[in-house]
Parts: C-alpha cells; structure tokens; sequence
C-alpha cells in the first residue's frame, strides 16, 4: 500500500507527523504539505504564481514541504513527486474539529476532496481540540481504517471525514457512521486602526452550543465517539430539484 499524507496546518504539524508513523508502518508513505499553516484555505487552488516543493531532509519518510494549499499538494504529489498514483490519500490530523460546516471552510477536508477527484480513495482526519492533544488515538485508527478502506474501496467521487473525540483511548466510546450536521461558526468582524489611522480588520468566530441531532458527527464527537461520514462530491440537492420544476421559469422576452 503506497499512502501520501498531506494536512492544512503545516509541514512541522504534530499532526501531521503522528499520522505519517502510524501510515509508516502499514504502508509506504510520502508526505506533501504546506510550508506553513493553511487553515481555512478550503479548497483553493495556486493559479496565478508558481509552485515549488522542497524535499525536507532528515526524516524517515519522503517529505516534500510546498508554498502552496492542501489541495495543491495533492495535485503535486500525484502527478510528479510520487512518481505513481498512490493507493490512498490520508489528510490530517488536524488540530481542532471539522464538524457540521466546518467542511465548506476546510483545507484539511478539501485534501482528501482533491484526491477524491483523481478518483482515489482518500481521508480526512481531525482531532476535536486544540490543547494537550492525544494525536496517537487518532493516528492510529486513520492507519486502521486506510488498510480497510483501499481493501474495500469507495463509490467514485466519495471519501470519509474522520473526528475523534480528544481523550485517551481507553475514554473513547467506540466508532459510529454518522452524517453531516449543521453545526455554524458565530461570525465577528473585528474593525480596528492602525498607528497611521487606516482601518484593519480580524476575521473571528466561535461555533455555536448546539449539540448536534442524534445521527450527526457532531453529537457523536460530543459524546465520545469516533466519528466516521461518508460524504460526496455532488452537491445536487434531489427535493429542490424537484421543487424548482414547478416554477415558472423562462427565458425573459428582450
């Protein structure tokens, strides 16, 4: 099995690193991933600057650090720097979950998406915390369940996204196939000055205290389970299309 690992938070990523040992030894593994944190960088692509990977010595794995976003990094990686398409792309661990809406926003997410679009099966992984986190619980499941998912496969143009509850593994309730929520970030927009006067703005947003329905990622995160949603690139929403053909819609008479 030839895994490649790429994330959203950075080359030297804690996370990044717990996942590439635990890949290391269930499969051969590269690494591509940004030279520095790309959080929230959804799923840009670099169009209008080159892009360059610098191989990182000093590591057991190959590992590449690049200038560009999540999804750059498995466009570089597949099509050049592993030489062949790898069997599975695993993106993470990242630090703090992708839940709910999160995923609209995600570079973490937008990883595994691109590799979903070159037809591979792929994983997003992340670790609901931010302090003191346990990232071998997390590491150690994603090598679990990337053996089971290129020995089992997925529908074309699907992938998983991971959340693991951040607590020891002996905490951890079990696994549970949840969908997604609709978890929202509280939006604030921060307008402040400058020494010369000129106004500045911070982006800012906390998520909202909602639980989560029964069934969802985030209510199974909440409770202490692993969970694991399969999700799909066709954003086609079947009762609206339904509901539109009913509307008088034409071209307008000029």
């Amino acid at each position: 099995m030839r895994a490649l690992v790429t994330n959203d938070d950075g080359v030297t990523s804690p996370g990044l690193a717990a996942l590439a040992r635990a890949l290391g030894r269930v499969a051969e593994t590269y690494v591509v991933a940004p030279e520095h944190e790309r959080s929230a960088a959804s799923h840009a692509i670099t169009l209008h600057k080159p892009l360059r990977a610098r191989r990182v010595p000093g590591t057991d794995a190959p590992v590449w650090a690049t200038n560009g976003t999540p999804a750059d990094c498995v466009v570089l990686a597949v099509l050049d720097l592993m030489g062949a398409v790898p069997d599975i792309v695993v993106s993470g661990i990242n630090a703090g979950a992708n839940l709910g809406m999160d995923l609209i926003y995600s570079g973490t997410v937008s990883g595994a998406v691109e590799a979903a679009l070159f037809g591979i099966p792929a994983i997003a992984v992340s670790v609901a915390g931010f302090r003191e986190i346990h990232w071998d619980p997390a590491a150690a499941f994603a090598a679990s369940l990337a053996r089971e998912l290129v020995r089992r496969g997925l529908p074309r143009d699907t992938f998983l996204n991971v959340n693991v509850p951040n607590m020891a593994v002996e905490r951890l309730r079990g696994v549970e196939i949840t969908r997604q929520g609709t978890r929202r970030y509280v939006n604030r927009l921060e307008k402040r000055s400058d020494p010369r006067g000129r106004d500045y703005y911070w982006l800012t947003g906390s998520a909202d205290d909602e639980p989560g329905a029964e069934g969802t990622d985030v209510r199974a995160v909440a409770e202490g389970w692993i969970s694991v949603t399969p999700l799909r690139l066709d954003m086609t929403h079947d009762a609206l299309d339904r509901e539109l053909r009913s509307w008088n819609l034409a071209v307008p008479a000029m």
